[in-house]
């Protein structure tokens, strides 16, 4: 474990200690904002603006973050904001308060992303960023198994303390902001002249799509296409529901799959640095696209279950990697803007997934929803089997 460095360490304890926060309030967010007088398509755009903010921030921040050659402060920046807007959004009912509330957590992940993730790709060599992404990732994911746990637990001894929970959220919130105090910048021999680069406006990082290594281009069109039919996890415990499981349980398949997530993205990212990362993420779409046609036919409880064990080993493999294999083909000097670029562009792909999603789900039902999102899946597989993506 000596290729896993002090920082490394730090990062992975932020996520951890940062997802804990978030999906605490997961479960509960739709149930809250009802209570105080949110509608359901009042809900559909804050999350939808929420996530257009993230989204178009993390090309911006990345950019920005190489410009100046400083990653630290973005990340410490980035997830304060997404603390401090736990409590934020219990104190005051009001929609635009809320709207604030929510689209600061956001704008913190768009601000922190792309610097993050090259503080990452710095502190591994090309033959360890599968293991080094991967336990981030894994701890990250930990924290989406821990905190829906502790928020199930508060709600059976305080059912409907919804409000309570929004503070008892910013404990781990809080103790994501402390841990960042530990990150430092690591001196750049190019920072001095990366400096005086121009920051430009805030779409200025979609010009990197044009200087860009052509292997960086192929990687996220392949990518962006896979996720535009990566639709919310939503549509899957919905049709868990559907399949007859009652609320317990769909939260437990929930949690489940978190586990599996957590607990097998670092053996595949070990196992990404020995024989490709290419391959693990191809491996990875195949279980995607198993675990979809399996749900468009299963409504046996052992079956949605063995399906959910394999939905996590898909995003094992796929996580972490994808940001690994971009860092291994942008230059050093831009891969905050290479992966803020990407991440930007994946959540507003994951955007429309949902909306294709909901409407060929109403139209012509989740059977072909689920074959649809499938066969994409292939698609995207056979695409990364035959395009060659080495510089």
């Amino acid at each position: 474990m000596r290729y896993i460095t002090r920082t490394v360490w730090i990062l992975s304890l932020v996520s951890l200690f940062t997802d804990m926060a978030s999906e605490m309030l997961y479960p509960i967010m739709p149930i809250y904002l009802k209570t105080i007088g949110f509608s359901v398509v009042l809900i559909g755009i804050l999350e939808g603006i929420a996530e257009a903010v993230a989204g178009l921030s993390k090309g911006y921040f990345g950019k920005l973050s190489d410009n100046r050659g400083k990653r630290a402060p973005f990340v410490q920046l980035g997830y304060t904001f997404s603390a401090l807007s736990k409590p934020l959004m219990a104190l005051f009912v009001y929609p635009l308060w809320i709207f604030f509330a929510r689209t600061l957590d956001r704008l913190g992940k768009g601000i922190r992303t792309g610097a993050r993730d090259a503080l990452l790709s710095d502190e591994s060599t090309p033959q360890t960023k599968g293991r080094v992404f991967g336990l981030h990732r894994g701890m990250d994911t930990l924290g989406a198994v821990i905190g829906p746990l502790l928020a199930l637990l508060f709600l059976h001894f305080y059912p409907g303390h919804y409000k309570v929970l929004f503070f008892v959220a910013f404990i781990p919130g809080l103790m994501a902001i402390f841990t960042t105090l530990f990150i430092k910048d690591k001196p750049a021999k190019e920072q001095e002249v990366i400096a005086k680069i121009k920051t430009g406006s805030f779409f200025s990082f979609l010009k990197y799509w044009k200087t860009s290594p052509a292997a960086y281009r192929k990687l996220v069109i392949g990518l962006l296409f896979f996720a535009l039919f990566n639709s919310s996890d939503v549509f899957l415990l919905l049709k868990a529901k559907e399949a007859g499981l009652g609320d317990t349980a769909v939260i437990g398949v929930y949690i489940f799959y978190n586990l599996i997530f957590a607990l097998f993205s670092f053996p595949l990212g070990v196992l990404a640095d020995k024989i490709g990362l290419k391959r693990i993420f191809i491996g990875g779409l195949l279980c995607f696209a198993a675990v979809y046609f399996g749900m468009s036919i299963s409504r046996h409880l052992y079956a949605i279950g063995a399906l959910f064990f394999l939905y996590g080993i898909y995003a094992a493999a796929t996580e972490g990697v994808s940001k690994a294999w971009i860092s291994n083909i942008s230059d050093q000097k831009d891969t905050a803007t290479a992966i803020g670029t990407y991440t930007g562009f994946q959540s507003l792909c994951t955007m429309l997934a949902s909306v294709i999603t909901g409407f060929v789900w109403y139209r012509f039902g989740a059977v072909a929803t689920f074959m649809l999102s499938g066969g994409a899946a292939l698609l995207a597989a056979g695409y990364f089997m035959l395009v060659k993506l080495t510089r």
